[in-house]
């Protein structure tokens, strides 16, 4: 008869929790362990496990009960180290990602469902995928989509969080944080990984602190292949080449290319209504955008229009994209070229950008003008400049 693996991770690590005393990770997996049976339809066995955890609360202390279930705090401020992300019912946008970023998110999600049952020493250690490019690119978005595929819950560690000003307690914090990715079902989501990388790469901090960082390291190599941890940053050039040893599945996520903002401008302005050729014209001035950005922007827009109660015309979403483009660490986007600059002048750049895409039409509509006032402004900015 065929064994029935399906639940052999679960098994090996509540043994493990078992053979080293554990009882936090073997409670934790045991809890797993039910819900993953009860979501393959083996409901009794479900129930047995849960009834053998809810005798085993009324054994133990309460104290200890309460541990089991804690989520690690900083020692000095007491304020809890990592953070809880609910992914049930999140309702998000879909990912848009090139396939070669897929391809490496696919393999990753693939290794990761079977990991801990490989019997082969040369697998060991936490499964780790890093992930690095500008702020507002999905790395957070996509550290969620791999928790949602694994059926596995969220935690948000803060790497700022941890450094406290007590060196001793920040060795602590990093033990802690590992203890409980160690015994809890989970993907561990380290935001932020530049605050320790940057403290490392810095000739000038004190010895200590570069001390713990080593720390840091020594606890992700002694973590086991039961872990999942997920590390981004926007920053990845203060990384040094013992820390990208430790992140074997990496993908960087840039600014996205002219189709992804024309597609992410579908994905996020629904219920607002635009032609393919406005969404082309949008994505193009949302040039230097992150996805984040354009969220934002439309946003803004179904805001807007829910207001006002008129439809939106493609006129105010140019100028609100404008408005946001000036903003922040927006000033890359083409948008932001043309703010506070005549009518004329606006013409002739986006016809010198491209001529088929910015027809008199299309700047007519843009510019909120008649269709003779956009050729009068066309052609004299034309013999303004020789042509």
């Amino acid at each position: 008869m065929k064994t029935d693996i399906r639940f052999f991770n679960e098994v090996a690590r509540i043994v493990n929790g078992a053979l080293r005393l554990d009882v936090d990770k073997v409670r934790n997996y045991t809890a797993f362990l039910a819900d993953k049976l009860e979501s393959a339809g083996e409901q009794s066995a479900a129930e047995r496990l849960r009834k053998l955890l809810a005798e085993t609360d009324h054994q133990l202390r309460p104290a200890e009960v309460r541990f089991s279930k804690a989520l690690p705090v900083d020692s000095e401020s007491r304020f809890p180290l990592v953070e809880h992300v609910n992914l049930r019912g999140l309702q998000e946008p879909p990912i848009n990602l090139l396939q070669s970023q897929w391809d490496v998110v696919n393999e990753f999600l693939s290794v990761a469902k079977s990991y801990g049952s490989f019997d082969t020493n040369d697998l060991s250690g936490a499964l780790s995928f890093l992930m690095y490019g500008p702020p507002g690119t999905g790395k957070s978005r996509l550290a969620r989509h791999i928790a949602e595929e694994l059926g596995l819950d969220l935690y948000v560690a803060r790497l700022d969080g941890l450094i406290s000003s007590y060196l001793g307690s920040t060795a602590k914090n990093i033990r802690a944080l590992f203890d409980f990715a160690s015994k809890t079902p989970c993907v561990l989501f380290l935001d932020e990984f530049d605050a320790i990388a940057k403290i490392r790469s810095d000739g000038h901090e004190l010895g200590e602190l570069k001390r713990v960082v080593n720390s840091f390291l020594q606890n992700l190599d002694t973590l086991g292949r039961q872990s999942i941890v997920i590390a981004a940053t926007n920053h990845e050039t203060l990384l040094d080449a013992a820390v990208w040893r430790r992140f074997t599945y990496r993908v960087a996520l840039k600014l996205p290319s002219r189709e992804q903002r024309t597609q992410m401008w579908k994905d996020f302005i629904a219920p607002i209504s635009f032609s393919e050729r406005d969404l082309v014209v949008l994505a193009d001035l949302s040039d230097g955008f992150s996805g984040s950005d354009i969220r934002e922007t439309c946003a803004r827009l179904k805001r807007r229009q829910l207001t006002s109660g008129k439809a939106l015309h493609l006129s105010e979403a140019f100028m609100v994209l404008q408005n946001l483009s000036i903003s922040g660490e927006n000033d890359r986007c083409f948008a932001s070229t043309l703010t506070n600059k005549e009518p004329a002048e606006i013409v002739h750049l986006l016809r010198e950008r491209d001529q088929r895409l910015y027809s008199l039409a299309m700047l007519a509509e843009l510019l909120g003008l008649s269709k003779a006032t956009a050729h009068r402004l066309a052609k004299k900015e034309g013999e303004n400049n020789g042509e």
